[in-house]
């Protein structure tokens, strides 16, 4: 296992207690909880970690606590202690049940500083510290939230979640995550949960506006589906605020674009130098998927504290060629443009694409970058201090980089993906600038 900068010789073992459902402290609403069509096309599980270590705190009442604040925490969010299921409509609901969410008490064999940084995806060791309901099939066997609480012989504690994309986006499960420390020291939450979804309901008849190129299929001319049965490799790109700085002169250089922001220049150089290494023929077309939040955005704007999926797919479609054989301000362009594209109309066209449709977004020859490095889940506290390592397990699908932000300021971006080892081995000489 990588630690850093050495390697350890410690294999992380992990014994798990029996789980037991935790359910909210005082009775709830019951039926069924509507999911938008916001909802519906990202129904995925995702698995994060926080490590916690306290020199005046040990971890002996770790757990205890935990449990205490979730079933407190799911008064306000009750329908993460239901079940998942499908509507008459054939469309994901809940059923608010009451079941509970699950959680898990272990331990670990060694010191939190032995799992490593932390600065990649590494299923096999860091999810270990994630409890996987033992044969579930799909999403509808699996509960909304499943939390475990690992005990490492340091004093220290990592909380591994398991929450379903559906329940919420990056800024909600950050307010859920927050609310729930929040419980746990004591204090009442900043941010009540707005519940009610149907606000993004779809419009009657619904009347799709716009093309909506995030769902078009893509012929794989470059055969790459046969590149990608060799074995996978994931790696992490740091780039700090000096880095980022010289991408964006190279992307002004040629004057076809004035001003960009860090995310433009960094999706356009990612998907750039990932389209190079993975050989794409030059008239291969290629997508570039990513998400744009869109509380801000609807008209009117969706309520503080909305509990739900706010984000909707963008997205920019060209061949090979056109940003492989142009300057990096191509691509920027394109990025720009994909961003703009996002306004009430086009959200609310997305939602009445797929109540038509029932669409998913392709991934072929497809790029999807999901963005953390905005959220601050580094800011959780359940009373142990900020987390000193938090991150996902795992990347959900093979086409996805993640941004993270990294550092002790959160200027640096870290740049997380997985690629083919032939394609890998390309990459990683173009991302030397």
């Amino acid at each position: 296992m990588e630690n850093g900068k050495h390697s350890v010789a410690i294999e992380l073992t992990v014994k798990q207690g029996v789980p037991s459902l935790v359910s909210p402290a005082e009775e709830t609403e019951k039926g069924p909880y509507y999911l938008s069509n916001l909802d519906q096309n990202i129904a995925v599980p995702v698995r994060t970690i926080y490590c916690f270590k306290s020199e005046e705190k040990g971890n002996d009442n770790a757990a205890e606590v935990m449990k205490d604040a979730l079933s407190k925490v799911l008064v306000h969010y009750f329908p993460l202690a239901g079940r998942l299921t499908i509507s008459q409509e054939m469309k994901l609901i809940v059923d608010c049940s009451g079941e509970g969410a699950v959680f898990v008490e272990a331990e670990a064999n060694c010191n939190i500083e032995d799992i490593g940084d932390n600065t990649k995806p590494d299923p096999v060791t860091l999810g270990k510290l994630v409890y996987d309901i033992p044969g579930a099939k799909n999403i509808l066997e699996m509960p909304p939230l499943v939390a475990q609480v690992t005990k490492f012989k340091c004093g220290g504690f990592v909380l591994g979640l398991c929450m379903n994309h559906c329940m919420f986006d990056g800024i909600g499960a950050m307010e859920f995550v927050n609310s729930w420390g929040e419980i746990a020291r004591g204090l009442p939450i900043k941010v009540p949960p707005f519940l009610d979804r149907s606000i993004l309901k779809p419009r009657n008849p619904p009347k799709p506006e716009y093309t909506h190129n995030e769902f078009a299929e893509i012929k794989d001319i470059s055969d790459s589906t046969k590149l990608y049965q060799e074995e996978m490799m994931y790696k992490a790109f740091c780039f700090d605020p000096e880095k980022l700085e010289q991408l964006k002169a190279k992307a002004k250089e040629d004057g076809n674009v004035t001003k960009c922001t860090s995310f433009e220049v960094l999706s356009a150089f990612i998907w750039k130098a990932r389209t190079q290494a993975l050989q794409m023929k030059p008239d291969q077309k290629t997508k570039l998927l990513f998400a744009v939040d869109g509380r801000s955005r609807f008209d009117p704007s969706i309520p503080r504290g909305y509990f739900g999926n706010g984000i909707v797919l963008t997205n920019a479609l060209c061949t090979a060629a056109e940003i492989v054989e142009n300057p990096l301000s191509v691509a920027v362009k394109l990025v720009q443009e994909a961003v703009k594209l996002v306004t009430d109309s086009y959200m609310k066209s997305a939602i009445d694409y797929f109540e038509t449709t029932r669409a998913r977004p392709s991934l072929t020859a497809t790029l999807l970058i999901t963005t953390w490095s905005r959220l601050s889940f580094h800011t959780t506290d359940f009373g142990w201090g900020e987390p000193i390592v938090s991150g996902p397990v795992a990347l959900p699908e093979k086409e996805v980089s993640l941004f993270l932000s990294h550092g002790k300021e959160r200027r640096s971006v870290n740049v997380l993906l997985g690629l083919p080892a032939s394609a890998m081995k390309t990459f990683e000489e173009l991302m030397e600038i």
